[in-house]
């Protein structure tokens, strides 16, 4: 056999020994991407960093800036948004108005006291809506809850997590009454009871669209004059819908990331918004549901889209979000797109550092 053809044979080898070695690469890949555990998304959190009020000043929070391409960060504070903010920019922020959807009632046959938080209206009327009822294994079709002279709801049926289905019995108009009536729907980890200033504060000050039913918690930060202040650093102001629901906080059931299954909620893209973000040399979603709204497609109204590492995001180039809870939809959208190690270890800076946590509490910005 002439050396050529032995040189030939020895490439030829050399190619297959390189190619079956990349296929089991990326089959080991693809096991390690598939075996992300929801139990990789934990971290140790003191109770007394839960934030439990609003800080007096929206804007004097403090900002913890994370940099994936130097896996570094800094310490900053929330008025220093603008300056990481260049012309070509384009901000997103959710306009959705949260609105009382909490109640509190007793059965019509009892004297037990009922909890009642409306998640998603699901008829044409408005007037059925998913709810998640307590106490809810008591709770029987049929069974009718008394709220005041003017609401009650009867008890349809259960869905596939454990919702209720209701359907609701105003005299008058819905909204009105639940102005009323209604409590703010305060997050559980906020151990008090709702009070009339949270009204304004569980609320942006650019809320507009009512539907949401927890506060889009990183546009809380903003006050008119920062606003101003992004628009003069270069930035478009672009908006979004996207009403906060079940699909945003409910806790996540699959230990397997890739089992896990979000509920659906509505949200609008105005042709403007579509238009600035495709325009835009860098999109700067502001919280997890804004970008839940610009990586899903505009067309459909509605989304269940569950980003976790993996994704390719195909928008977003930067994200100002506030943390998170603990093995969250949330915390796994953040790792998604800063990377799990860099948004770890940058909650536990935050942690020594005394950060406040949750929805009253401060901010980070992934650049």
């Amino acid at each position: 056999m002439s050396k050529v053809r032995v040189a030939r044979r020895r490439v030829v080898s050399r190619l297959l020994t390189f190619r079956l070695a990349a296929a089991l690469l990326r089959n080991q890949a693809g096991r390690k991407a598939s075996g992300v555990l929801l139990s990789d998304f934990d971290y140790h959190l003191p109770a007394e960093l839960i934030a439990q009020e609003p800080l007096p000043d929206r804007a004097a929070s403090r900002m913890l800036v994370l940099h994936r391409k130097s896996a570094t960060w800094q310490d900053r504070a929330f008025r220093d948004l603008p300056s990481y903010l260049r012309p070509g920019d384009c901000l997103v922020l959710n306009d959705s108005r949260v609105f009382p959807s909490r109640l509190y009632g007793r059965r019509e046959h009892g004297t037990g006291r009922v909890e009642v938080l409306l998640t998603r209206p699901i008829s044409a009327d408005g007037l059925t809506w998913e709810a998640l009822v307590h106490p809810g294994r008591k709770m029987r079709t049929g069974e009718l809850i008394i709220f005041s002279d003017e609401l009650s709801a009867e008890i349809l049926g259960r869905c596939q997590f454990g919702e209720r289905t209701v359907r609701l019995r105003p005299r008058g108009s819905l909204f009105e009454i639940l102005d009323r009536i209604g409590h703010v729907p305060l997050p559980p980890y906020i151990r008090r009871p709702d009070t009339e200033a949270d009204r304004s504060r569980y609320q942006t000050v650019f809320a507009r669209e009512r539907g949401s039913v927890a506060a889009p918690t990183a546009g809380l930060h903003f006050t008119p004059e920062i606003l101003d202040a992004c628009r003069a650093a270069g930035a478009k102001i672009a908006w979004v819908t996207l009403h906060v629901g079940l699909g945003t906080f409910q806790p996540l059931r699959a230990e397997k990331i890739e089992e896990a299954r979000l509920h659906t909620e509505s949200f609008t893209m105005p042709p403007e918004t579509a238009a600035a973000i495709q325009a835009a040399s860098r999109v700067v979603a502001v919280g997890t549901a804004s970008v839940r709204a610009i990586e899903s497609e505009p067309r459909k109204g509605e989304t269940s889209l569950f980003i976790y590492p993996g994704y390719q995001f195909r928008r977003t180039g930067a994200l100002l979000t506030n943390f998170h809870l603990p093995r969250s939809s949330l915390l796994v959208l953040v790792c998604a797109f800063a990377g799990r190690e860099l948004t770890l270890a940058a909650y536990r800076h935050a942690v020594e550092q005394r950060y406040r946590f949750f929805s009253y509490g401060d901010c980070a910005l992934v650049l």
